[in-house]
């Protein structure tokens, strides 16, 4: 009985959109318009040369950004690849859906972490209706390019649910061939023919791109270019720009794509990066890949979408990945799913020129560990312990699980280190903490960030680890993880 009931609610849906498309006509489909995202690969938030990078060089990104909105307060909604994607695609912050890591939140020396983390989840959970369903249901032809990193288990399988054309690897982070670096050319040449073969219907493309993620890979031609460049104050690595100088030739690709069919009036376009940067400094952030400071959440983005997003504009309103999948239904006159929630606002007030939003703020939680330490970060041991994030207009809190368990909570805050305030504004290095002075606005953020735990819910990590050996020497009972 349970099979039949799935099959007639598929059969049922189906339906249903089949009416809604003989019953609107032709002009529902010319009205709405093609959506193209395009997901860089753990690009940092000045690396691409719109954003300020004084070495990189990005002529079709700068022109995207000339043409389109540049958000200056754009983040991640994870400090690491896969539950980013997975809250992108899934329209939900991660205690829904339950990946919180790469693998594992158990990442490092187990003897250092004074938690037990929680547990993660390796693929999308197949009650969350992903933004490829979404967009089919729709109507639109759907297709995604690259890397997916959300297969890892036989449940949900994440490339087959909504996608009618796929072209997707989930191991191969490196290409062979010298010509097709991070197969930056083989992807785009796949999505470049999915939209000319629905140019006559409204698609969806999703390119999620292997670049700029190690192992670092430039043509020779590209490579050469940048070795022999005069190094900028910023920046310097000439394989990574020869990298993302060949992920921006791509992003062209694409573009031209569009434009040879006429298609550019017709489309928004998106571009993003799944966390903060890696291989250099993002300074003047803190942190980098892995953590949760800005340098490891915030992130280049442009929206392009003639008549609607004035060209050369700039949005300094935090937005946050979670937000495209209302956002894309929202331009594309859908309702979102009943049956799986979604925890992000559209983004077409601030397209259509608005300058803010209206919700409580946005949020992260990471309920484990990631080894590795990062510039300026918190400790020498860890990218991030668990902690959970707050991002309200200027200010940003962090509230850390271990002091916050163990250490007193709120009765000790003024001595246990449980929260971090920043003004984002007059801060973004992260550098001063005002918890101490600032505590009227520190007890409203942390107010807002546990009623937003308590809702969703959000449980934090709060079990001791029977195995914590204080005092331990740096790296001491640690098993070094490949996974970034």
């Amino acid at each position: 009985m349970k099979t039949c009931w799935l099959d007639y609610r598929v059969l049922l849906r189906a339906f249903f959109v089949l009416l809604l498309f003989t019953l609107a006509g032709p002009a529902l489909a010319e009205d709405r318009p093609n959506v193209v995202l395009i997901f860089a690969d753990d690009l940092g938030w000045q690396e691409p040369g719109f954003a300020g990078s004084d070495f990189c060089e990005t002529p079709h990104l700068d022109e995207l950004a000339g043409e389109g909105m540049v958000f200056g307060h754009a983040y991640a909604a994870a400090g690491n690849c896969a539950p980013s994607r997975a809250c992108m695609l899934s329209g939900q912050y991660t205690p829904r859906h339950r990946v919180f890591a790469v693998g594992s939140t158990q990442r490092g020396a187990f003897n250092q972490m004074r938690l037990t983390p929680l547990e993660n989840e390796r693929s999308l959970p197949l009650a969350v209706t992903t933004l490829g369903e979404a967009m089919k249901d729709a109507g639109y032809a759907t297709g995604m390019f690259g890397k997916c990193h959300l297969t890892n288990s036989p449940q949900g399988k994440s490339e087959q649910r909504g996608f009618d054309v796929v072209k997707v690897s989930q191991h191969s982070l490196n290409s062979d061939d010298p010509e097709d670096p991070k197969g930056i050319f083989s992807i785009t040449a796949a999505a470049c023919d999915f939209i000319e073969a629905n140019q006559d219907r409204p698609f969806f493309a999703y390119i999620p791109h292997y670049a700029v993620h190690s192992r670092l890979q430039g043509k020779k031609e590209t490579f050469a270019h940048f070795r022999d460049k005069t190094p900028g104050k910023k920046h310097d690595s000439a394989i990574l720009a020869a990298c993302l100088a060949d992920f921006d030739t791509g992003v062209g690709m694409v573009l031209k794509k569009l434009a040879d069919l006429n298609l550019e009036k017709k489309t928004l376009v998106l571009f993003t990066s799944d966390n903060g940067g890696v291989h250099v400094s993002q300074e003047p952030l803190r942190g980098k890949k892995g953590c949760y400071y800005e340098g490891g959440i915030r992130v280049p983005m442009i929206v392009r979408w003639p008549g609607v997003v004035e060209p050369g504009s700039r949005c300094d309103t935090p937005v946050i990945n979670v937000d495209f999948y209302p956002t894309f239904l929202a331009a594309a006159g859908a309702k979102p799913p009943v049956s799986s929630p979604l925890d992000g606002a559209s983004l077409l007030p601030l397209l259509e020129g608005q300058t803010e939003l209206q919700r409580p703020g946005i949020f992260w939680h990471f309920p484990g560990y990631l080894d590795g330490p990062v510039p300026r970060g918190r400790d020498e041991q860890f990218r991030t312990r668990p902690v959970s994030v707050i991002r309200q207009g200027d200010w940003k809190l962090h509230l850390y699980h271990e002091e916050w368990a163990l250490d007193g909570g709120r009765d000790k805050l003024a001595t246990n280190r449980a929260v971090e305030l920043y003004n984002i504004a007059t801060d973004p290095g992260e550098t001063k903490d005002v918890a101490a002075s600032q505590t009227e606005k520190r007890d409203e953020l942390l107010d807002t960030l546990l009623a937003w735990c308590e809702r969703v819910p959000a449980p934090l990590a709060t079990e001791p680890n029977p195995h914590y050996q204080s005092g331990k020497r740096k790296g001491a009972g640690s098993k070094p993880g490949k996974k970034q």
